[in-house]
């Protein structure tokens, strides 16, 4: 066997995302990609926004000069650094310092040099499900392990009782998502104040400090004037992974951070431990394209509005089959029940017969759902109208 028995098993249960997106290549093949309702990846489809052309502009005309792309400091170009310092001081509401973060290989690669920096062997980490099914991966890559916990049907909120009963003297991190990909939730202030109330006397009884960390890279997509509340105000041993893949559409520039909260004892050598960690994984530092890029684009984004009317389609749409859902509060993703509690997979396999590709909720950890990414054209949406009805009606029967 060519393979090591854990990619072997990964592969066999491989993600239904990255399954249901090939699926749609093959469909797209057969019936034409106008008669296709692909809404399985969260593949941002709005136009950078302008700044990072002008940007790109400009590096074209430095790429002649020499050490233009060369190798910088591990943690990111200083002033792309201090940069975004300033912005992430702005989000959270607390002064941060170009050496409280480190600059990343996206979001991915902040959460996965931060896991190396942190878990032991065994070490658990905390997740409220439903979650990104990568999140699983993650923490099996630095020896840790995910344990998911459920959060309450259909509005999605924590469930405190139950993350608090989680914790074992193994917990190392809480990992959360919000706004949440695949439901829309946002945590709300009191939920996350009531969670690090949790998490102090856990740590306290554990004897070391449990990291609450943030994962936002949807926090600039808000519905309705929600706000996304700051999380390192609420609790000293926080941190916040993000990327712009979503706010400048540059998923696959892959540039993100790690944000140490400065408040957290030790904070500076938790920032030494992720910059050595992105090195030595081999991520070595962020693409420096992408991080002049970034140094242009900061406090610029693509056009959120355009996702609110999508959302809106996408509610009536939901509504009209008679499909039962939660109003996402931000992110681009619905994640409504199965008609008469069914079973997901199959619902999603009933789906497809009608030219519609989603992604079932057992890929989140929650069963008895299935995802929907909008960001895709109204036209898709509302194309797809006929077809969920008609899966509904089947899944009635």
């Amino acid at each position: 066997m060519i393979l090591c028995s854990q990619i072997e098993g990964y592969l066999a249960k491989s993600s239904w995302i990255r399954r249901m997106f090939e699926t749609g290549i093959e469909l797209k093949k057969k019936y034409g990609a106008e008669n296709v309702y692909d809404f399985s990846l969260g593949n941002p489809d709005l136009a950078p926004p302008a700044a990072v052309a002008e940007g790109l502009r400009e590096l074209a005309e430095e790429a002649g000069k020499p050490f233009a792309f060369g190798y910088m400091p591990n943690a990111g170009y200083p002033q792309v650094r201090e940069r975004l310092a300033e912005v992430v001081s702005v989000e959270q509401g607390v002064a941060v310092a170009a050496e409280d973060l480190v600059i990343t290989c996206g979001a991915a690669g902040g959460i996965n040099a931060l896991f190396r920096a942190v878990l032991e062997p065994g070490d658990e980490v905390l997740c409220p499900a439903p979650y990104f099914v990568e999140y699983g991966f993650y923490a099996e890559n630095h020896r840790g392990v995910l344990k998911a916990v459920p959060s309450k049907p259909l509005t999605f909120e924590l469930d405190l009782k139950a993350l608090a009963s989680a914790i074992s003297d193994r917990t190392r991190c809480v990992l959360i998502n919000s706004p949440n990909n695949p439901t829309g939730r946002i945590y709300s202030l009191e939920e996350l104040a009531s969670l690090a109330d949790i998490l102090r006397q856990a740590s306290a009884r554990t004897g070391r400090p449990i990291l609450l960390i943030s994962d936002e890279p949807y926090r600039f997509l808000a519905y309705d004037g929600a706000e996304v509340p700051a999380i390192f105000p609420i609790y000293e041993h926080s941190v916040v992974v993000s990327s712009f893949s979503k706010n400048l559409a540059l998923a696959g520039e892959r540039v993100g951070y790690v944000a140490v909260n400065p408040a957290m004892p030790e904070g500076a050598h938790l920032v030494a431990g992720v910059v050595l960690a992105n090195r030595i994984l081999g991520f070595v530092n962020a693409p420096a394209v992408g991080q002049k890029l970034l140094a242009k684009a900061l406090g610029h984004e693509v056009d959120a509005s355009v996702y609110a009317r999508r959302r809106d389609a996408m509610a009536e749409v939901l509504r009209e089959a008679g499909i039962e859902f939660s109003m996402p509060q931000g992110a681009f993703y619905f994640f409504p029940r199965i008609p008469k509690g069914g079973d997901d997979a199959a619902f999603v396999n009933e789906l497809m017969q009608e030219q519609i590709l989603a992604v079932p909720g057992s890929g989140f950890g929650y069963p008895g759902y299935f995802r929907l990414a909008f960001c895709v054209d109204e036209s898709t949406i509302r194309g797809a109208a006929p077809g969920f009805a008609r899966a509904v009606a089947k899944a009635l029967g």
